[in-house]
Formats: structure tokens, sequence, C-alpha cells
């Protein structure tokens, strides 16, 4: 999956426009990116295509550390990066990139190959939203 065909599909799910889709994507990407260890967070952005790892690799800081944060931080801190109007738009962006970044790492249930490992660092409250995510029906 190519850069645009990502931010076409994020868009799709939010059903706005492509800039849109990719502040979205960037938000989601940075928090999740911090959320995990910088191995992780390396071995995530060895698999995207460049226009995507591009956006994961925005912004990272040599030797941080994990931002261990929880669900409701998390969708805090996507809204307040991505100008979002509420939390409950920032969390359908949460859902949106989560479920294509998964197809993206070649798993479909969120639980395989790099997918899986993500996942695994991840707190119960965000394994959920992870995994809420994957069965989202896709847009008509």
């Amino acid at each position: 999956m190519d850069a645009r065909t990502f931010i076409r599909s994020v868009g799709d799910r939010l059903r706005c426009d492509e800039p849109r889709a990719e502040a979205v994507t960037l938000a989601v990407f940075q928090v999740l990116r911090d959320r995990l260890t910088p191995h992780e967070a390396a071995d995530v952005a060895s698999q995207l295509p460049h226009g995507l790892r591009s956006l994961w690799t925005d912004n990272d800081r040599p030797g941080r550390g994990v931002e261990r944060i929880h669900r409701d931080e998390f969708v805090g801190r996507v809204r307040a990066f991505a100008g979002l109007p509420d939390e409950a738009e920032a969390d359908r962006g949460v859902r949106a990139v989560f479920v294509v970044l998964q197809h993206a790492l070649g798993s479909p249930s969120g639980t395989e190959g790099e997918a899986w490992d993500v996942y695994s660092q991840l707190p119960k409250d965000l394994k959920r939203l992870w995994l809420e995510a994957s069965k989202a029906p896709r847009p008509a």
C-alpha cells in the first residue's frame, strides 16, 4: 500500500478530504510511535512505504523514552495534535488510522506479524481500541 492509498483509505473511513486525513494520520502515527519502544517504532517504519515512513518518523527524538499513556490521553493527544473538534472525532480518527495501518502491515485482524508486535506493547485499553478498529466495517 502506497502513501496516497493509505491517506485515501483513512479519508474514506472518516469521510473527509485528503489534507484532513493526512493530518489525522500524522497525529495518530506520532502518538502511537511515541507509545512504542524506539526499536519497535523503527520496525514499523521499516515496513511502511517512503511517504508514510516520513510521517511516522516526523518529529521523532533520538534517545526518547516510551510515553506510557492510556486510551483517554492517547485520544486526547491525537485530538490536540490534529486540531479535531472533540474526543469522539479523535476516537474515530484513531480507529481509522489503526485499521488502515493494520492492513498496511499485512494484518487484517491486527494480531499478525508486525501488527502483533505493536499490539503487544499497548496497555489493555489501547489493545481493545486496536482490536475494535480491526473489526470496523469498510465504508460504502
